[in-house]
C-alpha cells in the first residue's frame, strides 16, 4: 500500500444530480485523502458511476462542488485534468488501432513532447506488461488486458489521482487478481486511487478505506474494520421458515450464546463478520442479487 496521509486531495460537497424529478445523487460529501485506495460501493443504480462523472468533469452537478488539490473544478477543466486519470467502465479505446497508436493518441491529446511521452509509454507498458501487445489491434485484445491499455492511456500524463469506474467488471477471476496487483503497483508509486464497485472482495482487499451509497446518498464512510467493527465483528447466520436471518454481535461468545439459543433443527452458520454483511445491513439489498442484475444486459 501507498503511504496516506491526511491531505485531502479531492473533496466533494453537496453533491447532487438531478434528471427531471429523479435526485440520481443527492447531497454527497466525501474527503479522498492523497496516497490511499479509496473504494466507492453500492448496488446497481446507487448512484456511483453519476458521482464518479460529477468529481471527474465529464457530467457537471447540479448543485455541490469538486475540489481537486483545492481547485474548484468548474471553469478550470484544463488545469484540473492534468491532476487527474479516468478509467471509464465502458472503454473508450479505438478497437480498430493498434495499442501502441492508443496511447500515442492520449499523449498527443496531453500535448506531452515525443521524447518525455516515449519514456512514460515505456514505463508504463514495462509496469502493465503490455511490450508484447504493443502491435496489436485493440479489437483482438480480451477485457483484461483492454482495462490495461485504458489504465496506461489515463495514466501517460503522470496524473496525481486516479479515478477507476468498475475496472474489473466482466473480468475472470484470474484477470481480476491481476489487475489488483497492478493497482497497488500504482499506490505504491504515490498515486491515489478512487476506486467504484460492486465486489466486496475487491474493497476488502484493495481499500484503504470504503464509502457505501444507496439511493444516491453516502449510508456509511470507514475503513473495512471500522464498518466491521461498528456491525459487530461476529455474525450468525440462520435460516427458518420465514426465511433467511442476520444477527451481529460484538464478541464470539455472544455469538455462540445466541447460536445455541437457536432450535436444533434449522440451518446456522457462526461466522466473522464481512465487508458484505455491512452492505447488506445499509442497504437492505443482497451483494449476489446485485451482481445479478447489473450483468442482466
Amino acid at each position: 500500500m501507498g503511504i496516506v496521509t491526511n491531505e485531502i486531495v479531492v473533496s466533494a460537497k453537496g453533491l447532487v444530480k438531478r434528471f427531471g424529478d429523479l435526485a440520481a445523487v443527492d447531497g454527497v460529501d466525501l474527503d479522498i485523502r492523497k496516497g490511499e485506495i479509496f473504494g466507492f460501493l453500492g448496488p446497481n443504480g446507487a448512484g456511483k458511476t453519476t458521482t464518479i462523472r460529477m468529481m471527474t468533469m465529464l457530467s457537471p452537478p447540479t448543485e455541490g462542488t469538486v475540489l481537486i488539490h483545492g481547485k474548484d473544478v468548474d471553469g478550470l477543466s484544463d488545469s484540473v485534468k492534468e491532476d487527474i486519470g479516468i478509467v471509464q467502465q465502458h472503454i473508450a479505446l479505438d478497437r480498430d488501432v493498434t495499442v501502441l497508436e492508443n496511447i500515442r493518441y492520449h499523449a498527443i491529446l496531453h500535448r506531452i513532447p515525443r521524447s518525455e511521452a516515449d519514456a512514460r509509454i515505456c514505463e508504463l507498458v514495462s509496469l502493465m506488461g503490455l511490450e508484447p501487445y504493443l502491435d496489436r489491434l485493440v479489437i483482438n485484445l480480451s477485457g483484461g488486458w483492454k482495462r490495461r491499455v485504458a489504465i496506461v492511456c489515463s495514466m501517460v500524463h503522470d496524473p496525481s489521482i486516479l479515478f477507476l469506474d468498475e475496472p474489473t467488471a466482466g473480468l475472470d477471476t484470474q484477470s481480476r487478481h491481476m489487475l489488483w496487483d497492478l493497482i497497488r503497483r500504482l499506490n505504491d508509486r504515490g498515486k491515489t486511487v478512487f476506486i467504484t464497485t460492486h465486489y466486496m472482495d475487491e474493497a476488502e482487499e484493495l481499500c484503504d478505506r470504503v464509502a457505501i451509497i444507496d439511493h444516491g446518498r453516502i449510508m456509511c464512510v470507514g475503513t473495512p474494520s471500522e464498518l466491521r467493527d461498528a456491525l459487530g465483528r461476529w455474525a450468525v447466520e440462520y435460516r427458518d421458515g420465514d426465511g433467511k436471518h442476520f444477527r451481529y454481535f460484538g464478541d464470539r461468545d455472544e455469538a455462540s450464546a445466541f447460536r445455541d439459543s437457536l432450535p436444533r433443527d434449522i440451518d446456522v452458520v457462526s461466522r466473522m463478520t464481512n465487508l458484505e454483511d455491512v452492505f447488506l445491513e445499509k442497504t437492505g439489498r443482497d451483494v449476489q442479487a446485485t451482481e445479478e442484475v447489473k450483468f442482466r444486459v
